[in-house]
């Protein structure tokens, strides 16, 4: 029997408008690690992996790393909260719907301003955990997966377009234990269902008709940082479809229009198999 389990979620607004917590039927989903440097961050620092869910934007990659909005005080509360960064502004409205954590945004910037957004979400998850995707669903992944694929991967290639779950040959769908390995990967589909041992966890991104969406995924077996690595796995719906801004082609990043504005939907919800 499957039943649908209710979750809540807590938030650091004065901290990168984080959510520290995603919680229901007594399990928490987000994997978190806690690191001092957080409190000293500034605009421009380099990025510190606290865990939980980061909004990143205007980029996932490149500069400023894992975007602008995350070494940023957020004013408001809980309910509804915002970010001023150079040339945007981001709001997000939080609320519940028969038990799912609906977070409402919407980015105010220029006519024309290109950007990417993904609610970066590193979970806490089991060896057993696979990401679900319709089978054939197109997925980029990015040039960390070169040496997985030796002669495969184009010398100079910044990315390779293959389909889901296992692109030329790479099984990407199970995480599995450690092997050392990091990969990254843009699915083109705005929903996808995590599965770990009887719990599910639903991620859908609603996005305006012509805005490209999809959802990002890092998979990190220990393979990452260099000289310290640990293990992370980031399920990341996202405005898209590249992870650095400065690399996305025409089509391939959300363009506010003309009326100043874009808005869009994260819906999250869980379920539980007894």
């Amino acid at each position: 029997m499957t039943r649908r389990i209710a979750l809540t979620a807590r938030f650091d607004l004065a901290r990168g408008g984080r959510w520290t917590s995603l919680r229901g039927g007594g399990r928490e989903w987000l994997w978190t690690r806690p690191d001092p440097a957080r409190l000293a961050v500034v605009p421009g620092s380099a990025f510190v992996d606290a865990g939980g869910l980061e909004e990143c934007v205007p980029t996932v990659r490149g500069w400023p790393d894992h975007g602008d909005a995350w070494s940023r005080p957020w004013t408001g509360d809980v309910f509804r909260s915002s970010v001023s960064c150079g040339g945007f502004e981001l709001t997000r409205t939080v609320g519940d719907e028969a038990g799912a954590v609906v977070a409402t945004y919407r980015l105010s910037a220029d006519p024309g301003f290109r950007f990417l957004w993904a609610a970066h979400a590193l979970l806490d998850l089991s060896e057993k955990a696979r990401l679900a995707a319709p089978h054939g669903t197109p997925v980029r992944i990015f040039s960390e997966a070169a040496p997985l694929l030796g002669p495969v991967w184009p010398e100079g290639a910044v990315h390779l377009d293959g389909c889901w779950p296992a692109p030329f040959g790479l099984e990407l769908d199970r995480f599995g234990p450690d092997d050392g390995t990091a990969v990254g990967a843009v699915l083109r589909c705005a929903a996808v269902r995590v599965e770990d041992q009887g719990d599910v966890l639903d991620l859908r991104l609603e996005a305006p008709p012509g805005v490209p969406a999809g959802t990002g995924l890092w998979r990190n077996l220990g393979g990452f940082p260099e000289g310290g690595p640990y293990r992370s796995v980031g399920v990341e719906p996202m405005l898209g479809v590249v992870f650095d801004v400065a690399e996305a082609g025409p089509g391939e990043a959300a363009v506010v229009p003309p009326s100043g504005e874009l808005s869009w939907r994260l819906v999250v919800a869980a379920e539980r198999t007894s």
